[in-house]
């Protein structure tokens, strides 16, 4: 009897201890302490700047968080109705005007911050689609002057029902509780966000490259250990950008890099899909000393694990099959020696982009793709669908083809690969198969 007694208090101290350290978790990562500089007073239907440098300001921080790319649908500026797709469900984008009814029009600016530093909105705990696991580095400057800025949007009234579509138990926003405490950093920036470590808080702030650009475990938290080392993005996948020689950017230069991300191409590598949004919304508006500063430190970041692979020998039946499917299909854009055609079509040889994960290639070949469209490069490259005149197997010879010529070095692309995106893209066979 003494024996039970001592294993229940043992059980119950346990018990207690466990308790206790989860509340200091949670509490840890719901804390909002940080944002009381922000007024709690004045909503912000009724509240409209006058400060035309803060507005200013804050408008370039907009830019920065690329906020119009996920919050805009048609002609609706930051009405929200913009579908993001997850593992777990499809969620829809906000609206963020200042509409009293429908979007953020009754928040405070201490509502405002808590939201965007914290994932606390209006109708609970947010989802990480929406990134404030990396906005919460953004200074309390860049959030007055993003308040200032959201003051004069115009308001639209327009309902969304963001995770509708979100199947149970992930449409239950208290669990983000949960997910909270044991993946959010709730701290700030934790250096000179506008001197020395500028472009290291362009990229974890407002640029939130991580969010796309690193893989995620089973819950759909990053993997810190492999940061910006590539990671699925709905159907497409966001690649290495770390110094990696041979799959990242270890052997672009500082102002080629810088090039590509306020223009969408450099002659080699072109942004299609979320990129070039991201490319049109956010970085073509981006000053060149924060372009340069956002590619310097990129090139600052370890690289990954992932080493060169040796080429397929180009005597492979597959290969030649390939050579003559590329000759016939591609080099007409891409050139015989995959050269490219400069901005309007990218080069093919020594594209570090290609030679690691194949997703992307994959669903240009089957449903096409298209380039940025930037002030500066008015006209994007266009990538037409092959869908209908390529079997999988064409796919994959071409592929394989174009991932070991050239310089370049890869793994064969698999079957199961090419059948994933097919699938799941709802590309259409090709017309008449065969050879």
């Amino acid at each position: 009897m003494a024996n039970y007694k001592k294993i229940s208090t043992r059980i119950l101290v346990l018990g207690a201890v466990v308790i206790v350290a989860v509340g200091f978790w949670a509490s840890r990562s719901s804390n909002t302490e940080r944002n009381a500089v922000a007024d709690d007073n004045v909503a912000l239907a009724d509240f409209r700047s006058t400060d035309i440098e803060a507005i200013q300001r804050g408008e370039y921080v907009m830019r920065t968080a690329d906020c119009a790319a996920c919050h805009t649908q048609g002609k609706n500026n930051m009405a929200g109705g913009y579908p993001l797709a997850t593992p777990f469900g499809t969620l829809v984008s906000s609206n963020i005007t200042p509409d009293r009814d429908t979007g953020i029009g009754q928040m405070t600016e201490r509502d405002f911050f808590n939201a965007v530093r914290n994932g606390q909105g209006s109708k609970g705990f947010l989802y990480p689609a929406m990134p404030y696991t990396a906005y919460a580095n953004l200074t309390d400057q860049d959030m007055h002057d993003l308040w200032a800025y959201m003051s004069t949007v115009t308001p639209v009234n327009h309902a969304i029902d963001e995770n509708s579509a979100m199947a149970f138990p992930y449409n239950i926003r208290l669990a983000m509780l949960g997910w909270n405490m044991l993946f959010f950093d709730n701290k700030a920036f934790d250096g000179d966000a506008d001197g020395a470590d500028r472009g290291r808080y362009l990229v974890d702030a407002g640029g939130h490259c991580s969010v796309c650009h690193s893989p995620r475990n089973a819950l759909g938290a990053e993997k810190s250990d492999h940061y910006l080392q590539g990671g699925q993005l709905g159907s497409w996948y966001a690649p290495d950008i770390t110094s990696n020689p041979h799959v990242g950017i270890g052997d672009v230069s500082v102002e080629d890099l810088a090039e590509y991300l306020g223009t969408g191409t450099n002659g080699q590598a072109t942004a299609a899909g979320p990129m070039a949004e991201a490319v049109e919304h956010s970085l073509q508006y981006m000053s060149e000393d924060d372009l340069m500063a956002i590619a310097s430190y990129l090139k600052s970041v370890p690289a990954s694990k992932t080493k060169a692979h040796t080429a397929l020998d180009a005597s492979l039946p597959s290969m030649k099959r390939g050579a003559l499917a590329y000759e016939v299909n591609c080099a007409a854009c891409h050139g015989v020696e995959g050269e490219g055609m400069g901005e309007l079509a990218p080069a093919l040889a020594g594209n570090h982009a290609l030679q690691g994960e194949p997703n992307n290639a994959i669903r240009a070949l089957m449903v096409g793709a298209r380039a940025a469209a930037t002030h500066t490069k008015l006209t994007g490259a266009g990538m037409p669908s092959f869908a209908w005149k390529m079997n999988d197997q064409q796919i994959k010879d071409v592929l394989d083809y174009v991932r070991n010529s050239w310089g370049n070095a890869a793994q064969p692309v698999t079957p199961e690969q090419i059948e994933r995106i097919r699938v799941g893209m709802q590309a259409r066979d090709k017309m008449i198969d065969g050879y």
